[in-house]
């Protein structure tokens, strides 16, 4: 684990990456409510990695199923 976080996980490009992550899940609980997004994923629709943004006509709660299946 530590040897992941050195090379990968904590580069500067994956630390951008999961605030942006956690600042898109902080928007929607902030929208919809906490409720809205207890137990689902929140999901880009255009992909951060393929230019997609942060902006709420971007995201929306998905099951966890549903997201995590999604080929990429």
């Amino acid at each position: 684990i530590r040897q992941s976080y050195k090379t990968y996980q904590g580069t500067p490009a994956q630390i951008h990456n999961r605030s942006e992550r956690n600042s898109a899940r902080r928007k929607v609980e902030h929208k919809l409510g906490r409720a809205a997004v207890k137990g689902k994923d929140v999901d880009h629709k255009k992909h951060l990695a393929h230019g997609g943004s942060n902006a709420m006509s971007n995201l929306r709660p998905r099951t966890v199923h549903a997201n995590r299946g999604d080929t990429r």
